[in-house]
């Protein structure tokens, strides 16, 4: 048997999964830790992770796949990983802080002066996007803000980049990675220096851009002892979770749309035009397959505050239920929740509301006639709410949503949700037999050659269900969410 091995990097777990080359088929995963991994917030806003612990889980979950397995076998790695996210390290390779990941917020004022300093008009037209909550912005924090770790820093890179330096030992990212750390210039198609420049970041630091697919670096010796792997295996794909996401179920060309819906959620479309949102609510990065020939972007919708408002609800108020349970808890209250609503903005800044932080929040709670299951639909539904403001917000720039691909993980396992979503956003939702780490270990084998093409690559993947908007729920759901959307901007203007 050919294998390859794909590497998840989470907010909330390490997931690992075999792809058996020949036929397509998952091989076998592990998703590490049993519980979800801690997010240190030490202040408001703030969300810190251990990029050691990633490592860990990551290694541990080799180890238990290749239990019985031939150590030849493995014959590429892919790497996906949680964007936006800043490591630090020392000329030793050695993390000098915790990482600031992506739902951290402290950067905020970092990217609002730099729009204004640098101009809005030149940072759309060249970053399509405000240097906003980002990479490049987390390190100017760090720059005012612990000048002795800035001065010790010798590379900083994105969570996959580190995987792929403990992996290697090589220190490198990729030209999407430098997009989404705002660090890309779209007109020069190249490194945005000038970013560096105003941050006062030496071009030094940056890691070397390569390709998201094809032979990045080869596992070493070191690396290969710790993981029972022969040395020398090539590392043949990294990409963020949400190009990774939109590639994992082969949404690679323009009109093509991909959703997830993990901690966060996303909606992701793929465009050949390089086309800024003037208030940045949505953000356009390279995708994985961009290059010279043919321009390929990825047009990202990113709602912080999703899952995590769902594992919320069900740790607070049904914490002896199962989400399968949960699920059906739920179908037990009308569509609209008889009037309980929810915001889920409680996961850091939100760029869909112009990088502010409102907070979640529960409302037109009746303490007579509401129970948990009023709160536990309203979750769900709150959440669907929040797809729906940021699609309209993806269709203002002409994206339409007429086909919605996603994996069959996460959210998208409960019907309620996907149902509720399809619904409110007048779109069929595709789901397919693949997840992150899958599509990772896919990358990997179209990057290494493995397979000759991405038909070859994708010839295995299959559309296991397909949800069609519900005319039943559809004016119940479309007045509630009008009343959502009200007492969204009522907060919004509070503030």
């Amino acid at each position: 048997m050919v294998y390859t091995l794909g590497i998840d990097i989470g907010s909330s777990s390490v997931k690992v999964a075999l792809l058996e080359v020949a036929s397509g088929a998952c091989a076998g995963s592990v998703t590490l830790p049993q519980a979800e991994m801690p997010i240190d917030a030490p202040h408001r806003g703030w969300a810190e992770q251990d990029p050691r612990m990633w490592w860990q889980y990551a290694c541990e979950g080799i180890r238990q796949l290749m239990k019985g397995k031939p150590v030849g076998s493995v014959r590429a790695i892919g790497i996906t990983y949680q964007m936006h996210g800043l490591v630090c390290l020392d000329t030793q390779g050695k993390p000098l802080r915790k990482s600031i990941i992506w739902c951290d917020s402290r950067a905020v004022g970092q990217g609002e002066r730099a729009l204004r300093d640098l101009g809005r008009e030149r940072c759309l037209e060249r970053l399509l996007n405000s240097p906003g909550n980002f990479t490049a912005s987390k390190l100017a924090w760090v720059r005012e803000n612990e000048p002795d770790v800035f001065a010790r820093t010798d590379r900083f890179m994105l969570p996959g980049d580190y995987i792929l330096f403990k992996l290697s030992g090589e220190r490198s990212t990729t030209c999407s990675g430098l997009s989404e750390q705002i660090l890309w210039d779209f007109v020069a198609d190249g490194r945005a220096d000038f970013v560096a420049d105003y941050y006062g970041i030496d071009p030094r630091s940056i890691p070397e851009a390569l390709p998201s697919i094809g032979i990045q670096a080869h596992v070493s010796a070191g690396a290969a002892a710790e993981l029972g792997l022969e040395p020398g295996i090539p590392i043949a794909y990294r990409a963020g979770d949400q190009p990774n996401n939109a590639f994992s179920l082969n949404v690679m060309e323009p009109g093509e749309i991909a959703a997830t819906g993990g901690t966060s959620g996303v909606v992701y479309g793929v465009t050949d035009l390089p086309k800024a949102d003037s208030l940045s609510r949505v953000n356009t990065f390279l995708h994985v397959n961009h290059s010279a020939q043919a321009h390929r972007y990825g047009v990202l919708l990113c709602i912080n505050g999703t899952g995590i408002l769902n594992a919320w609800a069900k740790r607070t108020v049904a914490p002896e239920l199962s989400y399968s349970e949960v699920n059906q808890l739920c179908e037990t209250v009308p569509a609209g929740s008889d009037g309980v609503l929810m915001h889920p903005f409680g996961n850091g800044a939100e760029r869909m509301l112009e990088n502010r932080y409102t907070g979640a929040s529960v409302l037109h709670v009746d303490l007579n006639r509401h129970n948990r299951a009023h709160l536990l639909r309203a979750a769900q539904e709150g959440i669907a709410f929040a797809f729906r403001y940021g699609v309209d917000i993806m269709r203002e720039s002409g994206l339409r949503a007429g086909v919605i691909r996603a994996g069959h993980a996460n959210l998208f396992l409960s019907p309620l949700f996907r149902s509720t979503l399809a619904t409110l956003c007048d779109a069929n939702i595709e789901l397919y037999n693949t997840d992150g780490a899958l599509g990772a270990a896919r990358g990997a084998a179209l990057g290494a050659g493995l397979y000759r093409n991405r038909n070859e690559a994708f010839a295995s993947l299959r559309r296991i269900e397909e949800v069609h908007p519900d005319p039943a729920i559809r004016q119940v759901l479309e007045e509630t969410y009008q009343i959502w959307k009200k007492e969204l901007q009522l907060q919004l203007e509070n503030q």
